[in-house]
């Protein structure tokens, strides 16, 4: 069993991870139905959520359905931080995390997530507070280190865990590497394997799968998989990984008439949260390529849905889709 603080888990849990414009309560319910153990939100600004920032509260909206569910936060001023921790309890997380990871330049350029991995020190010294601010587990999503000469993960880890962080997400890349190249696992299983660890640490960056899913729980050790990109249009993944570590078999693959339903779906639960057809039709656009990759012959129809404003028209192109791919 995996302890977040007080949350139990099953053995190597995979979490969904904080992705931008991604990881909203509609993405992170289907998820949710399809074997995630953990979800999270976005990312969210501390600076725009103490200035109360209708994008960031929004952020915010977290259900019963999704639990446990971690919000994520990011910033680098302490006062801040603090403020932002009495403001993300109002909505009942049953985990706060920090993103000392985004390699996004408008973030590092203000010293917040991966731009804080120049100054470890601060770091610390910031979870260190947000820990004794509140009742709340708080967790740490991370990379290596700065580029490959800084590389202090294990010493970094130790020091989070040691100011009370009750778990590590570890994204095996550089913020110079960005989100180019092949993700390391090994540094990661270095933070695991060190014996002063007692604290969940979670392996993230190119678990597309589920044969690496179970690399990476037998051969690097690691606790659990966060899993990000593999999801987006395919909330099946999580289903698929869990199968086949409980099997050795694949499942087969998703039907073109599911994937259109629970596209629609999504489209539907888009336009609810989103409290309009439109931003909701905008919403879901950047999901469709996803949702129906490997179909032969489908550029026409995915023009179709990611240029359409009308949920009418676009329900039409879903029906085409099934008459013609079904």
């Amino acid at each position: 069993m995996v302890k977040i603080g007080d949350i139990e888990l099953n053995n190597f849990p995979l979490l969904l991870a904080p992705m931008e414009d991604v990881s909203d309560p509609p993405f992170r319910a289907l998820c949710k139905e399809q074997g995630a153990d953990v979800v999270y939100t976005e990312f969210i600004s501390s600076e725009g959520l103490i200035r109360d920032a209708a994008k960031s509260k929004k952020k915010l909206d977290i259900y019963e359905k999704e639990r446990p569910v971690g919000i994520q936060i990011f910033g680098a001023n302490l006062e801040s931080m603090l403020k932002t921790v009495e403001i993300v309890e109002q909505s009942k997380p049953d985990i706060i995390d920090i993103n000392f990871g985004c390699p996004v330049k408008k973030v590092v350029s203000k010293g917040a997530g991966a731009g804080i991995l120049k100054d470890i020190d601060l770091m610390v010294k910031l979870t260190d507070a947000m820990v004794k601010h509140t009742n709340l587990p708080i967790t740490v999503k991370t990379r290596l280190g700065w580029d490959s000469d800084t590389i202090k993960i294990v010493e970094v880890a130790e020091r989070l865990q040691d100011v009370g962080c009750k778990a590590i997400s570890i994204h095996g890349r550089t913020r110079a590497q960005m989100y180019k190249g092949e993700a390391d696992w090994t540094p990661i299983a270095d933070v695991k394997n060190n014996s002063r660890m007692h604290i969940p640490v979670f392996g993230n960056g190119d678990v597309n799968t589920p044969e690496r899913a179970i690399e990476m729980r037998d051969k690097y050790g690691l606790d659990g998989a966060m899993i990000g990109r593999a999801s987006i249009g395919n909330p099946w993944f999580f289903k698929q990984v869990k199968h086949f570590m409980e099997t050795g078999e694949h499942l087969p693959e998703v039907k073109v008439s599911e994937r259109v339903q629970t596209a629609k779906r999504h489209l539907e639960m888009e336009i609810d949260w989103k409290g309009g057809e439109r931003v909701g039709i905008m919403e879901m656009r950047r999901h469709y390529a996803n949702y129906f990759r490997g179909i032969p012959h489908f550029k026409e129809y995915r023009m179709k849905m990611v240029t359409l404003d009308n949920l009418t028209e676009l329900y039409q192109v879903f029906d085409e889709v099934l008459q013609k791919f079904g």
